[in-house]
């Protein structure tokens, strides 16, 4: 499985679906799916900004945590932002934006090293630990809590 590290609040705000997309520095051909890991550091200055206020970014949510998977998603477009990007608010000038679709969130973060600067190979255990969360079914008290 195909990973990338991104730093927090970021990996929080693809997490919760509020940002489909990652900013990177190249471009990348591989298209499919992606393992959304919580880099250990935290973008500090991107915390206060007016998008991830409003996105609702809240530090304490399990997802907000440092050194984790803690979404998986498909890879399905990279655009070149060109005079022609329409990525949205999210997009940062001067960078590629890997467009991200069918985001699903972990149950709970899987704490995992990670790499930053592109794309990296999530350890089969951690591959095979993440594809079992998916597939199982929610528990018990999951399902009171998101009825």
């Amino acid at each position: 499985m195909q990973a990338i590290s991104v730093r927090q609040p970021y990996a929080w705000a693809v997490a919760r679906g509020h940002r489909r997309l990652s900013n990177q520095p190249e471009a990348t051909a591989y298209r499919g799916t992606l393992l959304i890991h919580a880099a250990m550091r935290v973008d500090l200055d991107s915390c206060g900004l007016p998008r991830v206020r409003a996105a609702g970014w809240d530090p304490s949510d399990p997802l907000a945590t440092l050194g984790a998977a803690v979404a998986v998603a498909e890879l399905t477009e990279v655009c070149g932002g060109g005079p022609s990007c329409a990525c949205g608010e999210w997009a940062k000038p001067g960078e590629y934006h890997w467009r991200l679709e069918d985001v699903r969130p972990l149950r709970r973060p899987i704490v995992a090293l990670g790499r930053q600067g592109g794309l990296w190979t999530a350890h089969p255990s951690l591959a095979a630990e993440v594809k079992a969360m998916l597939l199982e079914p929610p528990s018990h008290l999951e399902r009171v809590l998101t009825t």
